[in-house]
């Protein structure tokens, strides 16, 4: 088999069985197609002409080319779950001893329970005049806060994926595996006023669009100008660090810990495969901990 076949014959795998997002497939592509240059420069065209040293040489220029620890441990998932798929389909997986460099693990950027009080508390003001925009976006971040989900998940739902009368909402995360999770009044009176006043607004009237968001032109709301309101908004809340949706998603987690939430159940919440991902937000809620009794304990 060639090596250029084996890689889009695991791409096509990654895609329809094991269900990777489409932005999980690119960069995955893009790591391998870099290892088949490498190859190509090696003279490996053939799947089992690979071995670890090739493997491990490619990872090797990769950082002497200024890749950082994060992009080479995604490089080594990617030729482990290729070389994987080729001992699936009768060759030899040369893979399973590459290492995988430890990531440098920053805490993520949390907004302060008085900061996000202030966002919504601006945006309620915005969408009191009525306008669709104002509106819709109001319940976008509400929804976004309260459930903590991924924008990829929130600009998918449907009207049908959200039950009104018990407070839920139905997502379709990483994988395509789906779970439900809560959200509260306040999302729920902002989704309310969205869906009985804004959405007809911007809805396209000769197509009814399932979409629980609605963009300018009536068709689904995309990522991008989720993106772009949500980092206009926290660009003027002080403190470092992204500004996107994913830090209301930390926020979102973090402020559920610092208020007693049991952990097993945030990782319920957020879709996180393994309970170590949802683990860094006890750091977060332990080092906010830390700064609050430091500034205010008399003997700190």
């Amino acid at each position: 088999m060639r090596l250029d076949d084996a890689i889009d014959g695991y791409l096509a795998h990654l895609a329809r069985e094991r269900g990777y997002s489409a932005n999980t497939v690119r960069a995955y592509r893009g790591d391998l197609r870099s290892l088949a240059e490498h190859c190509e420069r090696e003279r490996v065209d053939a799947a089992d002409g690979l071995d670890i040293e090739v493997l491990r040489d490619w990872l090797y220029a990769s950082a002497e080319q200024g890749s950082g620890k994060s992009t080479i441990a995604r490089r080594s998932a990617a030729a482990r779950g290729l070389s994987r798929w080729i001992a699936a389909n009768g060759g030899q997986d040369v893979a399973g001893r590459l290492r995988t460099p430890k990531r440098d693990r920053h805490l993520p950027r949390v907004l302060s329970r008085q900061a996000m009080d202030g966002v919504l508390t601006g945006l309620a003001a915005a969408a009191a005049e009525g306008d669709p925009v104002a509106l819709r976006d109001l319940a976008v971040v509400e929804l976004l806060y309260a459930s903590a989900l991924r924008v990829s998940e929130l600009v998918g739902l449907d009207v049908d994926d959200i039950d009104l009368e018990r407070l839920t909402v139905r997502v379709v995360g990483k994988g395509s595996k789906e779970r439900v999770v809560p959200f509260g009044r306040p999302a729920l009176d902002a989704v309310l006023d969205w869906m009985r006043t804004g959405r007809d607004q911007l809805a396209s009237p000769a197509k009814q669009h399932p979409a629980l968001f609605l963009g300018a032109r009536g068709g689904r709301l995309g990522q991008r100008r989720v993106h772009e309101l949500v980092t206009g908004l926290l660009e003027e809340v002080p403190g470092s660090g992204p500004h996107g949706p994913h830090t209301l998603r930390h926020t979102a987690a973090t402020h559920l810990l610092d208020g007693g939430a049991d952990l097993r159940a945030v990782q319920e919440m957020l879709g996180h495969a393994s309970l170590g991902t949802t683990q860094i937000y006890t750091h977060v809620s332990l080092e906010r901990l830390t700064e609050a009794y430091r500034t205010a304990h008399p003997r700190a």
